[in-house]
């Protein structure tokens, strides 16, 4: 059935519900799993009052983030749902979510992507836009989106 699943997760309480599903739907198919965080770059526009920050400490705090994301994919492949399991725990540094997802699926050839969706409609969608929209209508492999 699937080779490679490839499961897009921030650590958050919905997340980890896709993650459990996925871990179930790799043990079924004997897939593996790609664990994906995607961390962001921090800004480094000028906004009129804001306070630039030296180069170091962006990448003090660009280093932070990296370890928080690191952290949170190291405990899906350790956890103990995924025992027995082949999982690669992987970050991808980028400001648009939506495209890191795509583009790791294509890295490690995965053949299926399983993220949450926060179900937001109206006003918080259109403020805010969907990740899970995006990856939708621009994946070429089939995604699996849970609420």
């Amino acid at each position: 059935m699937y080779q490679r699943i490839l499961v897009a997760t921030d650590g958050s309480t919905l997340s980890k519900k896709a993650v459990s599903s996925a871990i179930a739907m790799a043990k079924l198919s004997g897939a593996e799993l790609v664990a994906l965080k995607v961390v962001p770059r921090y800004p480094q526009s000028y906004f009129e009052g804001g306070l630039a920050l030296p180069p170091s400490d962006v990448a003090k705090v660009e280093k932070q983030w990296a370890a928080h994301g690191q952290a949170v994919v190291d405990a899906v492949a350790k956890s103990p749902a995924a025992k027995g399991l082949t999982v690669k725990a992987v970050i991808a540094k980028s400001d648009l979510v939506s495209e890191a997802i795509i583009a790791t699926a294509k890295k490690h050839k995965c053949d299926l992507i399983v993220m949450a969706s926060h179900g937001r409609k109206g006003i918080k969608r259109l403020l805010l836009g969907s990740e899970t929209q995006q990856v939708l209508t621009h994946s070429h492999v089939p995604v699996l989106v849970l609420r």
